[in-house]
């Protein structure tokens, strides 16, 4: 800093190098008010974040561990322990309606000798399901019957169900996996809603609903994961969510990853998906194992972990051009810079291009971009090469530039390819579900937890994008795949799903 004790000296040359110096400090302290102003702008926008009790934390941690517990017990077929502690199973209340069905085998004589069958009881197994606004109990009547020639007994077999030996319908399963992970619903608090319902359903036990549900849902997830990885271009990005540590109380940084393949713009007949996985860190080493056998186009932001991906050449970068925009936004908002609102138009230009060529074909995408969109975004790369020696290089402005100079590069492959996009726009919508949910829930309480996560985003979120009801599709699904061949899982994909 300047001593502002010192007196102004009288010598020429000295008084130069005084005023040099004094010009020198008060740009460093525009620079460092300009940051401060950035910052600050920033703060501003996120103050308000969300708070916990230390009793919401409670039960949340423990719904993500009994979740990662049910599913690794359903994934092993581990036989099912009954803690001391676990709640006491209480029959379902009278006031719920009941809806009988009677299974019988069908036939009227003994197939063994073909006397005459007479009933002698019943057996009833009693199924909770939850139908659009309401519980119901599914009364399931198995008459057993005696032949009276041989006494040979015989009685229809209960048919397969999501949770063997538990009593929730495919129905009531689908709907707690919806409240949890698309409306965002932690558990504990949809036990209290149910109980205001007459129905007592412990969170420790619609834990290990989901759990359960979510192991037996996995090769159905890993079908979406396929068939997102056999695009000619995919979108890529991650969001970070916080994971119990072993061992500690605290949280570590963990990530899900979301892979998105979307050829509306171009007009395919190729379904929408989006294939979510889950990983303890950022290491680059994940999404390299995630995409080790596709090959093709990713459009992603500048994370340096993924540039192991394009060394090989089998995977090639499309850059964003959202991200380079919402450098300028940001800087405008705080600021007001005239630069960054004329960076932010010229941007505009080649948005108002996407909007014409929406629909089309590759090929016509790609004439389109080259006649339009190519002078623009060439000018705007030309126009940010002269703007940079302008403005001190240590502001925010000119790492906008700088980060717009560099993606930019990496973005130029759009204006060839009719089947890549100007950003990564649907990667980061698939991840906005999980930024509003990471809000109620806090934290995954393990690996198995955070994979039970990505199971269930992979299905709700890709059912969304094909206009399918999430809920109703996996209450179907949950029915069928349970007696379900493993080599025809595709069969259930929810584009496949009738309407």
């Amino acid at each position: 800093m300047l001593d502002v004790d010192k007196t102004l000296p009288k010598d020429p040359d000295e008084l130069r190098q005084f005023t040099a110096l004094l010009l020198a400090e008060v740009k460093s302290q525009a620079v460092l008010i300009e940051k401060l102003r950035h910052q600050l702008a920033g703060h501003r926008t996120h103050r308000f974040g969300s708070s916990s009790e230390s009793i919401e934390q409670l039960q949340l941690a423990l719904e993500t561990s009994e979740i990662a517990v049910a599913k690794m017990t359903a994934k092993l077929r581990l036989p099912d322990e009954e803690p001391k502690d676990k709640p006491k199973r209480r029959p379902i209340p009278d006031h719920i309606p009941r809806m009988e069905v009677e299974l019988t085998t069908g036939d009227d004589d003994c197939p063994q000798c073909g006397g005459g069958l007479r009933r002698l009881g019943e057996d009833v197994t009693e199924e909770l399901e939850y139908v659009p606004g309401r519980f119901i109990v599914n009364r399931i009547v198995r008459p057993r019957f005696a032949c009276s020639g041989c006494e040979a007994f015989t009685q229809a077999v209960l048919p397969s169900r999501p949770i063997e030996r538990g009593r929730p319908g495919p129905g009531l399963l689908a709907h707690v996996l919806v409240n949890k992970y698309a409306d965002h619903l932690p558990l504990y608090r949809q036990s209290g809603i149910f109980e205001r319902d007459g129905i007592d359903i412990d969170r420790s036990t619609l834990a290990d609903w989901v759990g359960k549900s979510t192991a037996l849902l996995e090769p159905l997830a890993d079908a979406i994961g396929r068939h997102v990885l056999a695009g000619q271009a995919i979108f890529a990005d991650d969001t970070p969510v916080k994971m119990l540590a072993p061992g500690t109380s605290k949280t570590a940084t963990a990530r899900l990853w979301a892979y998105g393949r979307d050829e509306r713009p171009w007009d395919s007949d190729a379904p929408p998906a989006s294939w979510y996985q889950f990983s303890s860190d950022r290491k680059g080493q994940h999404p390299k194992d995630h995409l080790a056998k596709y090959q093709g186009w990713m459009h992603a932001d500048g994370y340096a972990g993924f540039e192991d991906l394009y060394q090989s050449g089998d995977i090639r970068e499309v850059a964003c051009m959202a991200h380079v925009r919402r450098k300028f936004v940001d800087i405008h908002r705080a600021q007001g810079s005239a630069i960054a609102d004329e960076a932010i138009k010229r941007i505009a230009q080649l948005y108002a291009v996407e909007k014409e060529a929406r629909g089309s074909p590759p090929k016509r995408r790609a004439a389109l971009r080259q006649e339009k969109a190519k002078p623009i975004f060439d000018d705007l790369e030309a126009w940010l090469h002269i703007q940079l020696p302008s403005i001190s290089g240590k502001s925010p402005l000119a790492g906008a530039i700088r980060y717009a100079l560099t993606r930019m590069t990496r973005l130029r492959p759009y204006l060839d390819h009719g089947i890549l996009e100007l950003d990564n726009n649907t990667a980061e919508r698939a991840m906005r579900s999980i930024a509003i949910g990471r809000k109620n829930y806090l934290f995954v309480g393990s690996q198995t937890g955070g994979r039970a996560a990505a199971i269930a985003y992979t299905l709700i979120e890709t059912a969304k994008l094909n206009g399918v009801d999430p809920q109703a599709w996996l209450a179907d699904t949950l029915a069928s795949i349970p007696d379900y061949k493993i080599n025809r899982v595709d069969d259930l994909l929810p584009w496949r799903t009738a309407p």
